[in-house]
């Protein structure tokens, strides 16, 4: 029986995959095509819908044609895409970026038209002609060129930094909310079962990053053998081979490590699936790669800190702890999953943006502004870590700015880097 953590993967390849759905939609092309084919000699078709075979010929010819250049053309702009993102934007948009939906449909919608016609040629003949199907190829052709509008349209805006910044930072916020919204389904209410016991531990046969994990299924496995199942690392961590990767405790019987491990999804690289820190990782790429001395483009940075704190805003509010008890259906402690505390997500959202920003005017400014906006809006228990952040900020425009006239304009809190006007701290700029 295949378990979860193959069935996850295969559903990771399927999504990141540019060539089932366009395989699909190749299969489909060659079906309508019988089925055109055989609708022929229908009286309810209309006479306008009749050809002759040249005209047939060179109307499905030039369509094979054609579908073949912009399947061509497609795949040049997936070639510009990934020059663009692993050079200024980050490396890793790029297992997002494959997932899109309308450029496998512009796929399959080329591929299918390319089927459809080539398939409907071989059924020319000087007293048959295919009348329905060239007309449905006409009707094709001009789905295809809108499709291709709207895909150009879409990545010519997307293209763009901040664009790419609003796409992910929305995207980590609805699995923040998926993943707050299971934990409060499934949160034991007990808390954590005690830690002591006996303790036995499964280790990974290979290492990798865990991608994701089948929470109800460990719940379940946990209470067929009456114990406590402990993962030793969090989604998003490399787990090196023969490292612990889940501890059992207070077991009746001891469960297959096999069946454990086969809950787990590890991989070569994150996922974000379950991984809301994730997103957060790719908007301080694209910040800190604006800053470097190669781009120097500052300005991008600020307005992708823009995004990053509306993301905080949403991690904020999730109640976040540094550790999860999953129950199971009679609302026993089943599975202790660790976590990340608001403090880990504020900690890589500005620290590399602060060291590789400690020169720029416009990024100080514009943190102060973030962390000072945390500061009246958060709940209290998450105000000491932002007034830390706080201090290293003040530390490093002492250290950078030894004019006083450029420190004091450095720890000025500005929403707009430079040119938002100046607010006193801890209060938020006006309305418009």
């Amino acid at each position: 029986m295949m378990s979860w953590a193959t069935r996850f993967r295969l559903r990771q390849y399927a999504k990141a995959s540019l060539w089932i759905v366009p395989l699909l939609g190749l299969v489909l092309g060659v079906a309508l095509a019988e089925a055109a084919a055989a609708a022929e000699g229908s009286s309810w078709l209309p006479r306008t819908w009749d050809y002759s075979a040249t005209t047939a010929s060179s109307v499905l010819s030039s369509v094979v044609g054609s579908m073949i250049a912009l399947l061509g053309f497609v795949v040049t702009i997936g070639v510009l895409v990934i020059q663009q993102a692993t050079g200024t934007l980050s490396p890793r948009y790029m297992r997002l970026w494959y997932r899109d939906r309308l450029q496998k449909a512009v796929l399959a919608t080329f591929t299918g038209t390319f089927a459809f016609a080539y398939t409907l040629l071989r059924s020319i003949e000087t007293n048959s002609v295919p009348n329905l199907g060239v007309t449905l190829a006409g009707v094709a052709v001009s789905v295809s060129l809108l499709l291709l509008l709207i895909y150009l349209n879409r990545f010519t805006h997307n293209l763009r930094p901040v664009a790419i910044a609003d796409i992910v930072g929305r995207m980590g916020e609805r699995v923040l909310d998926r993943a707050a919204a299971h934990v409060r389904g499934s949160a034991a209410p007990g808390g954590a079962p005690a830690s002591d016991g006996p303790v036995a531990r499964i280790r990974s046969g290979r290492g990798g990053v865990i991608q994701a994990f089948d929470a109800r299924g460990m719940a379940a496995l946990a209470a067929r053998h009456d114990c406590v199942l402990v993962l030793a690392a969090s989604v998003g961590d490399f787990v090196p081979p023969g490292a612990t990767i889940v501890e059992v405790r207070h077991g009746r019987s001891a469960p297959d490590p096999r069946r454990v491990v086969g809950l787990l999804a590890l991989g070569a690289e994150r996922t974000i699936e379950q991984d809301p820190a994730f997103a957060l990782r790719i908007l301080v790429d694209i910040a800190i790669r604006a800053l470097s001395p190669a781009v120097n483009d500052p300005t991008t940075a600020v307005q992708v800190l823009n995004h990053i704190e509306a993301f905080l805003h949403a991690v904020g509010r999730a109640g976040l702890r540094s550790s999860y008890v999953l129950a199971d259906d009679g609302g026993r402690p089943r599975v202790v999953v660790p976590g990340r505390a608001w403090a880990d997500y504020l900690d890589l959202a500005v620290t590399e943006i602060r060291e590789y920003g400690a020169t720029s005017l416009q990024v100080c400014r514009r943190l102060r502004a973030l962390l000072d906006h945390l500061l009246t809006t958060l709940p209290d228990e998450h105000l000491s870590a932002v007034r830390a952040e706080l201090e290293l900020l003040d530390a490093t425009v002492d250290r950078e700015f030894t004019d006083p006239a450029r420190r004091a304009g450095a720890r000025t809190p500005d929403p707009q880097g430079i040119g938002g006007g100046r607010h006193p701290r801890g209060t938020p700029p006006p309305g418009p």
